[in-house]
């Protein structure tokens, strides 16, 4: 013989109403959000404000600067260096396009073949972040000097005379040239793509390739029908944690570049702490901050995923 239970009885109608939690209950969610939102406040928004406020100041830095209103200095900043945020743009986007062209096939070896090798594999990929980013910067330096090996091997297979035909290189020389700029950003920027890609690409179900494999779709087929669109959610995450900072980036510029090179993450540097001009280097960081994130938006809209982790 079994004995059920009983369900709870409802509070009746017109009755007693049922019970609320306390008012320090249902504040507890917020207290905890509480650091968060002061350090967003304290390390972000106050910044911002004070950057904002700098961009329409006037003035120099014997006289001081003074908040006039002054909102030319956008339309200055922008006529003068629009060449640097071109160039930032293109730099980016190359280094982010090589970056997905390197990552994926890494991060899908990782995911599916490496076996017992996986945990390896994934400790080499953050293992040049245990070294600092100028150094990491400097050893690029050393591998694409002048009469190196790695320049004579390009130089003998001909690769140097189809960057130098495309401007990419001038002669035999690749430092100070716009391949080396974008080799430093593609090389130092790497782990944020793969990283994502993995992730995303570690939770496709495997039986999911059985099951393609079993109506006869080919292993091309396979990967433009089901590891392709699984993977996007990846894709969109890593090129935008790719491109974001590499688009801002001065320090592969300034050590592997030239003047030519010079991308708006060096000219904001050289305004803020060489020229001291603060109110143009507050409206050039206030413009690339909005061509981001104009562009940022327009490409997770056409990628058709809002889906980033």
């Amino acid at each position: 013989m079994t004995v059920t239970q009983a369900p709870p009885l409802s509070p009746a109608p017109g009755g007693p109403p049922a019970h609320k939690p306390s008012v320090r209950r249902r504040l507890v969610p917020y207290w905890l959000l509480l650091p968060g939102i002061l350090w967003l406040i304290v390390f972000f928004v106050l910044p911002l404000v004070y950057q904002a406020s700098t961009s329409v100041q006037t003035g120099s830095l014997e006289e001081g600067f003074e908040v006039t209103w002054h909102f030319a200095t956008y339309w200055d900043a922008l006529s003068e260096y629009y060449p640097q945020f071109l160039r930032s743009l293109l730099y980016a986007g190359t280094a982010t396009a090589l970056c997905l062209l390197l990552g994926y096939p890494l991060a899908y070896l990782i995911a599916f073949k490496a076996g017992r090798w996986r945990n390896l594999l994934l400790v080499l990929v953050i293992a040049p972040f245990f070294t600092s980013f100028l150094i990491r910067t400097l050893a690029w330096k050393t591998i694409l000097a002048d009469g190196g090996p790695v320049v004579e091997a390009l130089g003998a297979v001909g690769f140097l005379d189809v960057t130098s035909w495309l401007g990419l290189t001038e002669g035999s020389r690749v430092l100070a040239t716009p391949l080396a700029v974008v080799t430093g950003l593609t090389y130092n920027f790497l782990p944020f793509m793969i990283l994502p890609l993995y992730t995303s690409l570690e939770r496709i179900d495997p039986r999911l390739h059985e099951a393609a494999g079993d109506l006869y779709a080919r292993p091309a087929t396979t990967f433009r029908k089901v590891t392709l669109p699984l993977s996007m959610p990846g894709v969109v995450s890593g090129t935008l944690l790719t491109f974001i900072p590499a688009s801002g980036d001065y320090v592969n510029a300034q050590l592997l570049g030239s003047t030519d090179t010079r991308m708006i993450g060096n000219v904001i540097q050289s305004q803020f702490l060489r020229v001291l001009d603060y109110p143009t280097a507050a409206a050039l960081s206030f413009i690339l901050m909005a061509i981001v994130l104009i562009t940022v938006t327009v490409y997770i809209r056409r990628a058709g995923t809002e889906d980033l982790v």
